[in-house]
């Protein structure tokens, strides 16, 4: 079973230290059980923890300790079909003593990367990992530090990935400074290049004006007036709306889940990330809500289930669940759960209610802890069927995702609907922002007839 755990080993989506080390340590497990490497392996949670004392008590460090838990675990797995749940806590348990040991040895300047090892494993292995997630040993101490503390605020991934970004474009601007020696000169000097030579917006400006505040306010605990007070202005702008007519005519060229996706994102007014993350326990068919979770702001709250997709909603979580019990019956069935609760309630991720109600067709692996999950549908999935359907239908507008929950709040109001109401509905905190929505308007009692308009109604009278 060695060399059929080998082949599978190969297959998956792992480092290339664990490709060339998962088949050894399994080999050398087998060796403690006295088992031949044909036959299955005594993999009980009992049997693995004598394996790793005995590993503690030969030396080896709590990272190598961690690489063979893991190694077992994927044994497990994929060729005895057992569930992890009970042997993910040897796993975590683990994590935070690797994740603890390298931080002492960090903060005495000794790191076991940069140390001579006549250990049997890769010391290429060796990442620091935790309730943060896996932080990459080749970056910057910096941009490190960086993502911990985004990662420990539970900032978004897509926040991480900018502010990561701009921070190091702006190092790279700066050098041969660091990030200590850099000066408010340089951070105006690397923000007006954007504006003049890179020929940036003014929201692209103020992300990376947000990301330098958050490096030197944040990370370096430095104080910088300039990043205080100076902001790009951004041009105010009408939103782009669909009339109800446009809105008929694209989806006439969109099928299946991204006519369903379509309808859920204009019919509840979700941004196109939410509509992502929706999972299976946040759709209420009796009461006809959607709970929307941790929306921008950190914010949960309550919009309308259309009755047109009600059946089709149906459909599709059936068919999340016949994709659902086909990943737990290999072993897999995992997705991602927000913060703590992966630690809370470890049986969670495999739960059926917990799972995303639009999967992703393949699995794919975390970027952050390395683990294996179907996560969501990938944003470009639908991105490009409604830019192929809005071409289709003959509209010349701009069309996003985003379109659809402008035209949901539009068209709410045109039908008289108060403006609380769809406040609450989006999730705005502040009335105003709703009330952009009131310019793309002609509401009866509200409505300006043009002069040119009046001319010709004169003459028409006449």
């Amino acid at each position: 079973m060695i060399v059929e755990f080998s082949k599978i080993v190969q297959n998956q989506n792992l480092s290339k230290a664990d490709r060339e080390w998962f088949p050894k340590i399994v080999t050398k497990f087998a060796a403690f059980c006295s088992s031949g490497t044909q036959h299955p392996l005594d993999c009980s949670s009992e049997n693995v923890i004598r394996f790793l004392r005995s590993m503690l008590k030969a030396g080896k460090p709590t990272w190598q300790r961690l690489q063979a838990a893991r190694a077992i675990e994927l044994y497990r797995r994929m060729l005895l079909k057992l569930p992890t749940d009970d042997f993910q806590s040897i796993i975590e348990k683990l994590e935070r003593t690797s994740r603890d040991e390298f931080l002492e040895k960090r903060a005495s300047g000794k790191h076991d990367h940069d140390e001579k090892s006549d250990s049997d494993f890769d010391p290429e292995y060796l990442r620091e990992v935790g309730d943060i997630g896996k932080i990459d040993l080749a970056e910057l101490p910096v941009t490190q530090e960086t993502r911990k503390l985004l990662r420990v605020r539970h900032y978004a991934r897509r926040t991480e990935l900018a502010y990561v970004g701009w921070i190091e474009r702006f190092l790279e601007f700066v050098k041969p400074k660091t990030a200590d020696e850099a000066s408010e000169f340089d951070v105006r000097e690397f923000l007006s290049d954007l504006a003049v030579n890179g020929h940036v917006a003014a929201s692209t400006q103020n992300q990376a004006f947000s990301a330098l505040l958050f490096l030197f306010r944040d990370v370096l605990k430095r104080k910088i007036e300039f990043l205080e007070a100076e902001r790009a202005k951004r041009p105010e702008r009408v939103p782009v709306v669909l009339t109800i007519e446009e809105i008929e005519r694209v989806f006439q060229f969109l099928g299946g889940r991204d006519l369903l996706f379509g309808r859920l994102l204009y019919g509840a007014g979700l941004r196109h990330y939410e509509g992502l993350r929706l999972r299976v326990k946040d759709v209420d068919f009796s009461a006809r809500q959607v709970m929307v979770r941790d929306g921008k702001g950190a914010k949960d709250r309550v919009t309308v289930l259309p009755e047109i997709v009600v059946d089709d909603v149906q459909r599709q979580i059936e068919a999340t669940r016949l994709l659902h019990e086909q990943d737990r019956a290999t072993g897999g069935g995992r997705v991602w759960l927000p913060f703590a609760l992966a630690k809370k309630y470890p049986s969670a991720e495999t739960e059926f209610q917990w799972q995303y109600v639009f999967p992703a067709t393949r699995l794919s692996t975390d970027p952050q802890t390395g683990q294996i999950r179907r996560h969501h549908q990938h944003e470009s999935v639908f991105t490009q069927a409604l830019r192929n359907a809005v071409k289709k239908a003959g509209v010349l507008k701009k069309v996003t995702p985003h379109t659809l929950r402008h035209s949901f709040a539009t068209h709410l109001l045109q039908q008289g609907a108060d403006i609380r109401t769809v406040q609450e509905l989006l999730g705005h905190a502040d009335v105003a922002t709703t009330m952009v929505y009131t310019h793309v308007l002609n509401r009866p009692g509200l409505a300006v007839i043009s002069p040119a308009d009046r001319i010709l109604i004169r003459r028409s009278d006449s």
